[in-house]
């Protein structure tokens, strides 16, 4: 695990002519990108991987207050549809630490990163809770630190809720959505993930479950407890595989 004996481990951009200005222009594209999405480009020989960083609350229709740490979802859509349409890019690594935040916005950054044509790997770093658990198991291959936690718990709402049959039937349809791309991506079973989550008996303001790392590689939704280089280098791998 963690073997960077590799020679080529780092692509210089700055060889040739002009390394200057290159370097200048790539560190302020860098720069410009880890500010606007918290994404960089990084490379190992011959083949780029695109780093997104999914942190924070994952921002929905609504504005958070600006003392939040956000992912914005109108930021991350398109940036996923152009790294897998570009063929400068081969792979994709997700890094992962957030608290969770809106459902359908998380469902459909999770549904974009699953229907990938290129290798992704996700790794929760901190923390992946709520709707960062269907955004860390989205990716075809998901590690997770062994300090890392995610916590499974039932669709919940901040806002005015109605108590009629109805509402409680509305938040049942969108627990399935969630439940059913878990299990669809990952090992775990509808019965167990649906146990996690309506667990009664672990926390005790609230209803569901936390898992640190190892726990989440047993109940089958994570596929291994990793660190950054297990990551990356299961990246590569997937990556010359997937060209061959």
């Amino acid at each position: 695990m963690c073997n960077n004996d590799n020679d080529e481990f780092v692509k210089n951009p700055c060889e040739g002519d002009d390394t200057g200005k290159e370097c200048d222009q790539l560190d302020e594209k860098n720069i410009q990108a880890i500010e606007d999405t918290g994404s960089v480009l990084t490379s190992r020989g011959d083949k780029v991987i695109h780093c997104l960083t999914i942190v924070g609350q994952i921002e929905g229709h609504y504005i958070l207050p600006q003392n939040n740490k956000t992912t914005k979802y109108e930021h991350v859509i398109p940036l996923l549809v152009s790294i897998d349409e570009d063929p400068r890019i081969d792979g994709l690594l997700v890094i992962l630490n957030t608290v969770g935040g809106d459902v359908e916005a998380g469902l459909a950054i999770a549904e974009l990163i699953a229907g990938m044509h290129k290798p992704t790997v996700s790794i929760v770093l901190g923390g992946g809770h709520s709707i960062g658990i269907p955004l860390a198991v989205a990716a075809k291959h998901s590690f997770i630190a062994r300090s890392a936690s995610m916590t499974a718990h039932p669709v919940r709402s901040t806002g005015l809720t109605i108590g009629v049959p109805q509402t409680f039937e509305y938040y049942q349809r969108m627990q399935d959505r969630i439940t059913n791309f878990v299990v669809e991506n990952s090992r775990i079973s509808r019965e167990d993930y649906s146990a996690l989550v309506m667990n009664t008996g672990e926390l005790v303001m609230d209803v569901g479950t936390i898992l640190d790392g190892q726990r989440a590689v047993d109940a089958g939704l994570i596929d291994e407890v990793g660190k950054l280089c297990d990551a990356t280098d299961c990246l590569y791998r997937m990556i010359e595989e997937n060209s061959k």
